[in-house]
Order: C-alpha cells, then sequence, then structure tokens
C-alpha cells in the first residue's frame, strides 16, 4: 500500500515538473517569425563561410561601418542611422552568434574571426576606405579590424570598447559559463531576464523602450542564438591590446560614464594607447551611448568627422570656405 502511494506521488510530482518545465521552456523562434518585424526592407543575407549573414546598406556617400556589441544586433544603431543616411553610406550587420545571422556552424567566434568576416563582407560589398565605428565587442573588433587593415579606415570611433581586462564578468556570461545553469540561457529565457540585462547597461532604465527589451527578447530567441552566446563564452579571450599601437587612424573614444559593464576606467588605457585618439566620457550615460544618448553621441562622431574632413582639405579649399 505504502510502496504504492509512493509511486503514484512520484508519477504526479514528474508529471507537474514536465507541466511547469513546459511552461516556461522557450522555444526557438525561426526566420519566418522574425522577418517580417526585424528583416524588412532595406535588409538583406549575404552568404558567407556557410552562414546566412543579415545586414543592412543604406544612404550614399562616404561608407560608415557600424559594429554592435555582444547580444546586441544591427538594430542597434537604428537611431544613429535615421541622421546619418542623410549624407552618409551606412552599412550595418548582425554578427556571427547574434541577431538574424545566427550561430556559426562551426562555432568561429573569436576577435580574430570576426575580424575576417568583416573583411569578406566589406570585399563583397566593394567598399574601399571607411570611417568605421564599434561599441563593445564591436568595439574591439572594430579597433582590431583597424590595426589589420589601417590602409582602409579613414576614422575610427569606439563606443565603450572592450580589449583590456576588467574585473566585472556580466552575471549573464557568468552563467553562459557555468554548466547546467548555462541551460537556464539555452531553454529558459523569459523576457523579465532580457530586461533585467538591458537595465545593467542603461544608466536611466526610463530611456529604456517596450519595443527595445521585445527586440532583444525576440532575437535572443532566434533559432541557435542561445546556444551559439554559450559557445561564445567558452571562446578563449586573446589580448590583442599590443595592436593598439599600429592603428593609423584618428580615433574618438566615446564611453559611458556610468558604465558597469566595462569601467570608464578604461578609457584612458585606450588613449594612451592609440597614437591619435581623443575621449569624451558622457555623464549620466552606461554602456549603450547610441541607444541610450543617440543625439549627444551623434554629436560627438559628426563633429568628430567634420573635424577631419576640414584637416584633409587642400590648402585653397580652405580659404574658399
Amino acid at each position: 500500500m505504502f510502496k504504492h502511494k509512493l509511486v503514484k506521488i512520484i508519477l504526479y510530482t514528474f508529471v507537474v515538473l514536465l507541466l511547469i518545465g513546459k511552461l516556461l521552456v522557450s522555444p526557438d523562434k525561426t526566420l519566418e517569425e522574425l522577418a517580417p518585424k526585424y528583416a524588412a526592407a532595406p535588409s538583406q543575407f549575404m552568404e558567407i563561410n556557410g552562414m546566412k549573414v543579415h545586414y543592412r546598406d543604406e544612404g550614399e556617400g562616404t561608407p560608415i561601418v557600424l559594429i554592435h556589441g555582444t547580444g546586441a544586433s544591427l538594430h542597434t544603431w537604428n537611431d544613429w542611422t535615421i541622421d546619418l543616411v542623410k549624407n552618409y553610406r551606412v552599412i550595418r550587420l548582425d554578427l556571427p552568434a547574434y541577431g538574424l545571422t545566427g550561430q556559426d556552424p562551426q562555432k568561429r567566434y573569436s576577435s580574430k574571426d570576426y575580424v575576417d568576416l568583416l573583411d569578406a563582407f566589406l570585399e563583397e560589398l566593394k567598399v574601399g576606405k571607411f570611417h568605421l565605428g564599434g561599441n563593445s565587442l564591436g568595439g574591439l573588433i572594430s579597433w582590431l579590424y583597424a590595426s589589420y587593415h589601417p590602409e582602409k579606415v579613414e576614422q575610427l570611433v569606439l563606443l565603450d570598447p572592450s580589449g583590456f581586462p576588467f574585473k566585472n564578468t556580466p552575471m549573464v556570461i557568468k552563467m553562459a559559463k557555468t554548466p547546467i545553469i548555462n541551460n537556464f540561457i539555452r531553454y529558459i529565457t523569459p523576457r523579465s531576464f532580457i530586461e533585467k540585462n538591458i537595465k545593467e547597461v542603461y544608466f536611466d532604465e526610463t530611456l529604456i523602450k517596450t519595443s527595445t527589451i521585445d527586440r532583444y527578447h525576440d532575437l535572443t530567441q532566434f533559432e541557435g542564438n542561445r546556444q551559439a552566446f554559450i559557445d561564445r563564452a567558452y571562446v578563449e579571450r586573446e589580448d590583442y591590446t599590443e595592436r593598439l599601437g599600429l592603428i593609423k587612424a584618428p580615433t574618438l573614444i566615446l564611453w559611458g560614464e556610468n558604465d558597469i559593464w566595462i569601467p570608464v576606467e578604461n578609457g584612458p588605457k585606450f588613449e594612451a594607447k592609440l597614437p591619435n585618439s581623443r575621449l569624451v566620457i558622457m555623464k549620466e550615460t552606461g554602456h549603450v551611448p547610441m541607444e541610450e544618448r543617440p543625439e549627444e553621441s551623434l554629436i560627438h562622431l559628426l563633429n568628430f568627422i567634420k573635424e577631419y574632413d576640414l584637416e584633409n582639405l587642400d590648402l585653397s579649399e580652405k580659404e574658399n570656405l
């Protein structure tokens, strides 16, 4: 009798846990589900290294290439792009493991892998010299690219870039590197979890839009992205900072004073290593200045470009100004 009751209790418990698990598990979302919202025109896809890379190429003029950070997508530059396309050709892409590009079957997620992919991508688009900008991981990819291809980069803008060591690893990355716990990221990704991480990268939480949380949540669930995030967390981080001295492009470094992911103390380290650089610290700003303070951060960029353009005018042209 007792054994019979115990079996029933175990069975009921198993069924309850199964039901709870089914309710909590977030299934992957397909391209067909997400494309109408996040890959409408002018989005395109390019076949590179066995992957379909999602990108946008808009406007005319001097090209400006923008690279997003960890967990983000090309949409992180939406506010900047609205103004930039009036005078520039703006090129953005979703890096492998993120956005609608999704996972790389061969797990090529090192910083140098990203640099090589970016170069192949720009070669395919027949882009010559260009301005290059990146945030966080995208900042690292940008300055590393400029060190390997100095002849291609006219100006460089780095927003809270990674590259130098820092003490406080974001909790989501710690979770991704922890066995068993990382299954939470892989299978259970509530919107509240994404919202918490977005609040960490903003200083002023009131500036976070509902649509921004929805976008990060949706694209995190794109098929393969959560496993790719875990795979990336295990990639050995190489120290490339000795290459900073090889960069020839004039460089603007923008840093949110209140960045808790990559501390503002790293800003002067970049300025000291980059031969021709300027550091601007933005007050009351977190890790993603182009999202949180798009107008202010864009003004810094445009002024920097104009200053560079003036310096490179012929003397006769300057006299006619």
